[in-house]
């Protein structure tokens, strides 16, 4: 069978990402299928290019990967369902092929998206397993799609869902990826990569994502073989400069991200790279092991100053614990980014003032601060129109501060966000996520006292 594995995902600020999460769906499809990426995200009309390149492959399948609902440049500007609705009916005109949907935004609520966009099939979670199941019943002729776990498909005018497989994947079993399929474009421009060590998330913040799509069992990978990627991925594309390790947090277990870090140091890794990390569990001991392994910076989600709302959003941490990160990353030399989510459910206008005198005060190397967006308003207008007004204050009374911290991005406002800034900044050779570059690291860091 004949694959166009489709990555739409057009983002590029503040960096272009490379379709790691489509790789590894291509790796796990058996190899005597014809295999072939399609990624639109530099083409300048993206719907006259995949209508181009799908009618030159004449495609048996085509499997479209939705990475996320809302754009995810931190701006929170528009919402990307109209694109991949088009998407699709680009795909359909260039080729009689079946569609299949999948990705981490179609799996945020994919019977919705099933019904709004209308694919043939689905596939929600993880589809290292679901993607070639169903591969193998196409090829035979289309039964038994009820055996193949988390699978959305149309009997005719009705919508079946099959239930989530009892077991989730055994992350030993997990392929590499073939960076060489990728544009060049990522690594020339950008140089920045990404890794998987886990999956799952046993955190219960009350917005998050990342259980839904990977589960609460957490299921690590060796650190060899991590190791051993990173490697791979360095002589596929020697241009890379940079490491983002994309699990939902990595200090947790921190068993395992120690003995991540330990690895790289015993491989003498040179290469930089950042990660998520969380209040919880966070020790000397594995900031010190993550500076020596060449981690050059951590993004926190920290979300609030205020201990109520950081219980509301059930982060399970309070800012004492922030305040105690902060202070082990700075005395191990890790500049450290926390994020902050304002105006969400039942949040007031004091509390977005708590928060911005919380950074002020804290003093972190650098912070975003993004404003709340519910992924459901991209289908309920009348719910985006009630959270509308919050977020028009708090945009207002940011705007109001965004010179009280020199050293934090305000992306939806384009606060120390702009392609320009990003520009720049790539033009001096300065590698990683940009809010590195923001302030000098020698008049930050204990170390240089």
């Amino acid at each position: 069978m004949k694959i166009a594995y489709v990555s739409g995902n057009r983002e590029t600020l503040p960096n272009a990402v490379v379709p790691i999460g489509l790789l590894y769906i291509m790796s796990s499809t058996p190899d005597h299928h014809e295999k072939v990426l399609v990624d639109v995200c530099f083409d300048e009309d993206p719907h006259e290019a995949l209508r181009e390149k799908l009618g030159a492959i004449e495609p048996d399948l085509v499997a479209i990967s939705m990475r996320n609902i809302q754009n995810n440049d931190y701006s929170g500007l528009s919402d990307n369902l109209a694109y991949y609705a088009d998407l699709i009916e680009s795909a359909r005109a260039a080729c009689q092929a079946p569609v299949v949907l999948g990705g981490s935004g179609f799996s945020v609520m994919p019977r919705e998206l099933m019904e709004h966009l209308k694919p043939d099939f689905g596939i929600f979670g993880e589809g290292e397993k679901a993607f070639p199941q169903l591969v193998e019943v196409l090829e035979n002729g289309g039964e038994g799609l009820d055996s193949i776990g988390a699978l959305f498909y149309w009997n005719d005018a009705d919508l079946v869902m099959t239930p989530r497989p009892p077991e989730f994947l055994d992350m030993t079993e997990l392929p590499f990826p073939d960076r060489l399929l990728v544009d060049e474009h990522y690594y020339n421009e950008w140089g920045i990569d990404s890794v998987q060590t886990k999956r799952g998330c046993p955190l219960r913040c009350n917005y998050c994502t990342y259980p839904i799509i990977e589960g609460r069992k957490g299921r690590t990978r060796t650190p060899a073989s991590v190791v051993d990627e990173m490697f791979a991925a360095l002589d596929a594309r020697p241009a890379i400069n940079h490491f983002f390790i994309v699990d939902s947090v990595f200090n947790l277990p921190k068993t395992h991200a120690k003995n991540v870090c330990r690895e790289l140091i015993r491989r003498n890794w040179q290469t930089s790279w950042t990660c998520y990390a969380n209040p919880l569990g966070f020790d000397e001991e594995f900031a010190e092991l993550a500076f020596e392994a060449r981690c050059t910076g951590m993004e926190i989600g920290s979300d609030s100053g205020c201990n109520h709302v950081l219980e509301k959003l059930r982060k399970g941490f309070t800012t004492d614990h922030i305040r105690r990160l902060h202070t082990i990353c700075r005395n191990a030399g890790i500049p450290d980014c926390h994020t902050f989510i304002l105006g969400t459910e039942g949040e007031t206008m004091d509390d977005v003032r708590q928060t911005i005198d919380f950074i002020v005060e804290l003093d972190p190397y650098s912070a975003i601060l993004m404003v709340w967006v519910d992924d459901y308003e991209t289908l309920d207008p009348e719910l985006r129109e009630q959270r509308l007004k919050l977020r028009t204050e708090t945009n207002a009374l940011l705007l109001d501060h965004q010179n009280d911290f020199p050293h934090w991005s305000m992306p939806g406002l384009r606060v120390n966000f702009d392609e320009d800034l990003f520009r720049a900044l790539r033009r001096t050779g300065r590698h990683g996520p940009v809010w590195q570059h923001l302030r000098d690291p020698a008049e930050w860091s204990l170390q240089s006292l």
